[in-house]
């Protein structure tokens, strides 16, 4: 309960990761499946959020660019940076929260919630991310093909910090799937989706949040690293998940806890 105070829909295998060293240290041997099975008892395992909104319009006249991290290896931080905007629902109405993340670390770069879906707004992430950048590195910029990322104030913004510029082709979520799970886990795990708050509250939220997720969340993929940890380095090579056929129940909440 102390780690689910500031992570409060962290998932299970994450969460035993955590507390590996505190039951050594309490002489307490609980396995993971045995964590599982207590979480379980006490109706704590964390259920899964489904709402959409619509935030891409690609229906316009403006250039489109080709996808270039199609089969692409992830192998340093700042080699490709993915963007997407989300939706937080508020006391004032639906808000947006525009977001860059480096697919390597996960770490969230840049960030900016707003009460419109305005160019002007996904600016404001992507030169927070600009200003934060570690590495001398060529960035490819990966995003879907919205108007957002198509218009000639963001293009030029890229183009002026040489960045390279790729999207989605075919609409397909699997095509930027690493922005997309990173705004289930700030929906799902952060409760971001519906802040109950006004926007002032909502945008203090928010910055905790990430800032939650950057320092604090282990990921499976980066070692159990945290974004932050990870992206101060460029030695290690990603985890690679394989599907597996799910046999029992059990089986079936680890796989949706894994990801």
């Amino acid at each position: 309960m102390q780690v689910r105070k500031q992570l409060p829909r962290l998932g299970t295998r994450k969460l035993y990761y955590l507390l590996e060293k505190d039951f050594k240290a309490e002489h307490l041997h609980i396995g993971r499946d045995k964590l599982f099975d207590l979480l379980r008892e006490e109706n704590l395992l964390v259920k899964r959020k489904r709402k959409c909104t619509i935030t891409t319009n690609s229906k316009h006249w403006m250039r489109k660019y080709p996808n270039l991290i199609k089969g692409m290896s992830l192998e340093q931080p700042e080699q490709i940076w993915v963007a997407d905007i989300t939706y937080i629902s508020t006391e004032e109405g639906t808000c947006y929260l525009h977001l860059v993340t480096d697919a390597y670390s996960k770490q969230i770069m840049g960030y900016n919630l707003s009460q419109d879906l305005s160019a002007t707004s996904t600016i404001k992430a992507l030169q927070k991310a600009l200003n934060k950048r570690k590495y001398k590195t060529t960035i490819i910029h990966h995003s879907d093909r919205g108007l957002q990322y198509c218009s000639a104030a963001y293009v030029k913004l890229l183009n002026q910090n040489h960045c390279l510029i790729s999207m989605t082709e075919d609409g397909s979520p699997y095509d930027n799937a690493i922005a997309e799970r990173v705004n289930g886990i700030l929906k799902n795990e952060f409760d971001l989706a519906d802040t109950g708050s006004d926007m002032k509250q909502s945008r203090r939220q928010t910055s905790q949040s990430i800032e939650l997720y950057n320092t604090q969340r282990p990921h499976l993929s980066c070692h159990f690293l945290t974004p932050d940890q990870m992206h101060q380095q460029n030695q290690m090579k990603l985890k690679a998940w394989k599907k597996k056929t799910a046999k029992s129940l059990k089986d079936l909440v680890g796989l949706t806890e894994s990801l």
